[in-house]
């Protein structure tokens, strides 16, 4: 019999300067359980989650560039059925602990409930962003969650999605993000996602280049309302965009076996 208790999953790693907010909206008592799992932090984030009652459980950090390959581990070492999956960086509202406990209450709840995020960015609100639907509340039976950059996990059964005018049910987003960050985090989360486009045999046109980046500005600043955020939001479009081009970018350089940057015949090149 499914048990309507509600796990907490934190996946984190050197989060200890944005992990005590979420801590706060999620611990002692507020869920039946919080499960931090650390990627071998080397800061104060462990003896944070233990203070605040969490259960704390170690995935190797290896070579990995982001938390989705922690993501299985962390739902089969929690202790109830359905779960939570929270960032160390995001702030639980208490309407949002309120309403996933009623849905509980079902004869038939959903398997997954995908949840609006409020991102923030250069201190405001980002209106291009929102509702930004995210599926974090699952049932862990026959969940699915494969090891790659922004990978959506996949369930068994009926999955809903909370309205975007339910503003007060969406998590609160406030990254640790300059662009120093930014631009890291698109290098290492579009190497993630060459991977899975390769396995997936997927290529990169020019017409693909020069029309997708263009979109994506396009559909945050306009048609999102980003141009309502003033410069944060020009930014905050303008990088997207720049995040799908270098993905296409990295895709086009499998596509004609220059992965590794080196020109396949680079000793007839010097004898021209």
């Amino acid at each position: 019999m499914t048990d309507r208790k509600i796990t907490v999953i934190i996946n984190a790693r050197n989060a200890a300067d944005c992990i005590e907010p979420t801590l706060k909206s999620v611990g002692r008592g507020i869920f039946d359980e919080v499960l931090v799992c650390d990627m071998e932090s080397d800061d104060a984030t462990v003896e944070i989650a233990l203070r605040y009652g969490c259960r704390v459980v170690t995935f190797p950090k290896a070579e990995h560039t982001c938390v989705e390959p922690a993501r299985m581990f962390a739902l089969q070492n929690a202790s109830h059925d359905y779960v939570l999956v929270v960032d160390a960086d995001e702030i639980v509202p208490r309407a949002l602990r309120d309403y996933l406990y009623e849905r509980l209450t079902e004869p038939e709840p959903p398997a997954g409930i995908r949840i609006p995020r409020r991102n923030y960015f250069l201190g405001r609100f980002m209106h291009g962003t929102y509702p930004d639907h995210i599926l974090r509340f699952l049932r862990r039976e026959g969940c699915r969650w494969a090891p790659h950059a922004h990978a959506i996990p996949q369930v068994e059964g009926r999955v809903e999605s909370i309205p975007a005018s339910r503003h007060d049910l969406a998590f609160i987003h406030v990254p640790r993000e300059n662009m120093s960050v930014l631009l890291a985090k698109a290098d290492a989360y579009t190497e993630s996602e060459r991977i899975r486009r390769r396995e997936r045999g997927e290529k990169a046109t020019l017409g693909k280049l020069m029309v997708k980046p263009a979109f994506v500005f396009f559909k945050l600043y306009i048609l999102k309302g980003g141009f309502r955020d003033g410069t944060a939001g020009f930014i905050r479009a303008a990088y997207n965009s720049f995040y799908k081009f270098v993905s296409l970018s990295k895709m086009y350089e499998d596509r004609i076996g220059l992965a590794d940057g080196r020109h396949p015949d680079i000793d007839s090149l010097a004898k021209e």
